[in-house]
């Protein structure tokens, strides 16, 4: 039991043998928990974000705060190393601060909840969830400041605070933070869905523990983290050499002019421990693209990783974690100093499941995975209406999933599990926009045995004047390719005004003024391809250009050449395969497009936009 939990009854659970069938039942028992902590927060959420998106991650938890049934876990542990208060019966936290709170959450707009579960005056578990809110204040509308140089600028930061206090709840808390937002009805809503989603697992948690005893339900917890951790470790062993691996990425810019910002990670086996060591990594950024990474989440990022790829019947849960070590070096851009600027995290966030594909996979190169989780496309449209209300959109949008040794990578989609896109019909029907183009970019996934998912095309037509801003990364590098397989094409955001003129956008960018009847085509980055492209099926590449996901022209990119009705030229598609086959170089294991320099050339001829430059990194406190 932790010394922070002041418990009126002090008997020790006793640790007792569970069924397999009693095991069972609890393990589902828990789950479904889990979901109906999802489905009464999407029930009852206000903002697009969480009751369209599903931008909220819930967990349960043991008395030690490890996740035992959950998607995002580990915000528990960071917390309780840092908080220097007690906890008691009706209690609940609230905190929104990274730099408070271990980094259980990365950024202010994450309003995370935690509440301990008492039954009968003992600690039994822990619920927790959180949510993006839209807006928590912060120098411009959906408080993710591009140009941040301080987190001061982002928000409102709380610390942990009680929310509610043995069950009272604590009113001038709330009217503080809704206070301090564009959309306070919008956090209202989300945050008392949260609330609710946390009191549900709580009742449910009691009925299980009524139902099959206490001791039962604190040993079953404990058995599903020991099995997780048995079979992990069987995962690791097998998948993870004890030779040193070596991957690197980076994150094209900062939005204020300066990148690349490489990511640098090293990974080797040690015995039952895998060590994941961050030395090489750039220093912290000036602007706002830090990710303050909690050791625990990376874990868990890499647990979700190996369990997806090589056993997705493994329950994911925190129990593997003593077999991996984590070194992340103070003061670069994964564990900033306060007070840096954290709001556009996503970035950094997204490139680390590159970096964990690239790393994982040379140790098993049958299963590696190409790069275009990448990042997660954000954009914001705000103003007045005609009617003198506000409005404001904050939306995720999708890119290409990387191709990997299972088959192709879908098109215009989430990594994340849980994540949906915001439906077009509730887009225009609450928002003064039009949605005139919503489809795949064909050919933007890259080639391959198996290819990279394409990227998505919207055109966004504004019906009234307001503001945009966008946020998005992969428009510099590519979403590099593996075992031959080309990479995925990058994104791009091109705005057409009213009088016709064109504008390129920059990835990241604030307050870009928009006028009724602009159109603003927000494309998003290709999935890397798998394996030699020349060995696909013909069959595979016809039906792809039938479906519209690959051109007659991006046929050639697999050597098939066909007619304008898709149909397939043997004789010349042999040929073009041959010539193809013998004029190129072997095939790498990652092909990232090139180096940094001719990409940046690359990209100021494609695009006519400057690449930034040589970064300049932050003064870095203490």
């Amino acid at each position: 039991m932790n010394s922070k939990i002041i418990q009126t009854n002090q008997q020790p659970f006793e640790r007792v043998d569970v069924d397999p069938i009693t095991l069972d039942i609890i393990e589902n028992a828990l789950r479904n928990a889990r979901i109906e902590m999802d489905a009464t927060l999407f029930r009852t959420a206000m903002s697009p974000g969480i009751r369209e998106q599903g931008d909220a991650f819930p967990m349960i938890a043991n008395v030690e705060g490890k996740m035992v049934v959950g998607q995002f876990g580990s915000f528990i542990k960071g917390f309780l190393d840092v908080y220097d208060g007690t906890l008691e019966e009706g209690d609940m936290i609230f905190t929104n601060d990274p730099y408070s709170c271990g980094a259980a959450v990365s950024h202010l707009n994450d309003w995370l909840v935690m509440k301990p579960i008492f039954k009968d005056g003992r600690h039994l578990c822990w619920a927790a969830h959180f949510g993006h809110m839209t807006d928590i204040g912060g120098k411009v509308p959906g408080s993710l400041p591009i140009d941040a140089r301080e987190i001061f600028e982002e928000g409102v930061a709380v610390p942990p605070v009680k929310l509610f206090r043995k069950g009272e709840r604590q009113e001038d808390i709330i009217k503080i933070v809704l206070r301090n937002s564009r959309m306070p009805h919008w956090n209202e809503g989300d945050f008392n869905g949260v609330i609710a989603a946390c009191n549900m697992a709580e009742r449910r948690c009691i009925e299980i523990a009524e139902r099959f005893g206490d001791d039962v339900f604190n040993s079953t917890l404990t058995e599903l983290l020991d099995r997780n951790c048995r079979a992990m470790a069987k995962l690791i062993q097998a998948t993870v050499p004890e030779k040193k691996q070596v991957f690197e990425d980076y994150i094209c810019d900062d939005g204020i002019g300066m990148g690349p910002y490489k990511i640098k990670c090293a990974m080797w086996r040690e015995d039952d421990t895998v060590i994941f060591d961050f030395e090489g990594t750039d220093p912290q950024s000036s602007g706002s693209i830090n990710f303050l990474l909690n050791e625990e989440m990376f874990k868990m990022f890499c647990g979700t990783f190996m369990i997806s790829v090589f056993d997705p019947q493994i329950l994911f849960n925190d129990g593997f974690y003593d077999y991996m070590d984590v070194r992340i070096p103070e003061g670069c851009i994964l564990k900033p100093k306060r007070p840096a600027a954290l709001s556009c995290r996503t970035h950094a966030l997204g490139r680390i499941f590159d970096v964990i594909s690239g790393l994982l996979g040379q140790g098993s190169p049958e299963f590696l995975c190409a790069a275009g989780f990448s990042d997660s496309p954000h954009l914001m449209y705000s103003g007045y209406d005609s009617k003198g209300e506000w409005y404001q959109l904050f939306q995720i949008g999708f890119g290409g999933i990387p191709g990997r040794a299972g088959g192709d990578g879908p098109d215009g989609h989430s990594l994340w599990p849980g994540f949906t896109n915001v439906p077009n019909e509730y887009i225009e029907a609450y928002f003064p926009l039009r949605i005139e183009v919503y489809e795949t970019i064909s050919d933007s996934g890259g080639a391959g045995y198996n290819r990279g998912g394409n990227g998505i095309r919207m055109a966004y037509r504004f019906l009234e004047d307001g503001q945009i801003s966008i946020h998005d990364d992969r428009w510099l590098t590519y979403p590099w390719g593996v075992n031959g397989g080309a990479p995925g094409e990058r994104g791009t955001k091109r705005l057409v005004r009213a009088d016709g003129s064109e504008q390129i956008l920059p990835s990241k960018c604030d307050r870009i003024a928009v006028m009724k009847g602009d159109l603003l085509y927000f494309n998003t980055w290709g999935g890397g391809g798998v394996g030699d492209p020349l060995t696909r099926e013909l069959d595979r590449v016809k039906t792809d250009v039938i479906s519209g996901l690959v051109t007659v022209e991006g046929a050639t990119r697999y050597g098939v050449v066909l007619d304008t009705l898709g149909n397939i030229n043997q004789a010349a598609t042999t040929s073009l395969r041959n010539e193809m086959a013998a004029n190129r170089k072997e095939l790498p294991l990652f092909d990232f497009g090139g180096t940094i320099e001719e990409i940046k050339a690359r990209c100021l001829e494609e695009t006519g936009m400057e690449p930034p430059t040589q970064p300049v990194f932050a003064n870095q406190p203490g």
